[in-house]
């Protein structure tokens, strides 16, 4: 039976959400195609009609989860205020939920320390999705008035992901809402978010 081009690009946007969601939870090396495929109601036969191998699927779903990011950034840069929008950032990422969603949330505490062991097509991908995360924070930093925009962006995604990814290390649940209270109050206080938190 011949699908039609919209019941084909459904069903990639089905195998890439699942394989998105392995990925985040088990790294890239720890997915399965078969479970991937069967989760999103197909076959493993039908793979290859949507990928042309793995990395392929790994690096699709990598743009996947940046492009949902980029629409949970995009939602809280709606506000016209880029304080208003960096703190409403700030607030998503750094909490318990995000914390605690490992499957769902952002793709870079995720996988940081897995890319550097992929081929370079997952990590490309992955490169492109950093270098428009940081240019999304530089551009409201810069409406904010912040100097040296692009390097305070990019130190800010740094210590995001950071707090993040000790939060999710540490056995201790006091200590992992420290790291990412403690982190949300400096990197307020470091670009003079406090007045619009």
């Amino acid at each position: 039976m011949r699908y039609d081009s919209e019941h084909k690009s459904e069903t990639r946007k089905r195998v890439l959400k699942e394989a998105a969601r392995d990925i985040r939870a088990k790294g890239p090396g720890g997915i399965a195609v078969a479970g991937i495929m069967a989760r999103a109601g197909l076959t493993h036969g039908g793979f290859y009609a949507h990928f042309k191998s793995k990395d392929d699927l790994i690096a699709e779903a990598i743009g996947t989860m940046f492009d949902d990011a980029r629409a949970r950034f995009d939602a809280s840069d709606a506000a016209i205020d880029p304080a208003a929008a960096l703190n409403a950032y700030i607030d998503f990422y750094l909490s318990p939920r995000h914390r605690d969603s490992r499957e769902r949330g952002c793709p870079l505490p995720a996988l940081s320390s897995d890319l550097a062991r992929l081929d370079p097509v997952p990590r490309a991908r992955f490169g492109i999705g950093v270098a428009a995360l940081t240019a999304r924070l530089s551009d409201a930093l810069d409406r904010h008035g912040i100097a040296d925009a692009d390097v305070a962006a990019s130190s800010m995604l740094s210590e995001l992901v950071g707090a993040v990814s000790l939060a999710r290390a540490v056995d201790d649940a006091a200590q992992s809402d420290a790291i990412l209270k403690n982190a949300a109050a400096m990197l307020r206080h470091r670009f003079d978010l406090e007045s619009a938190a």
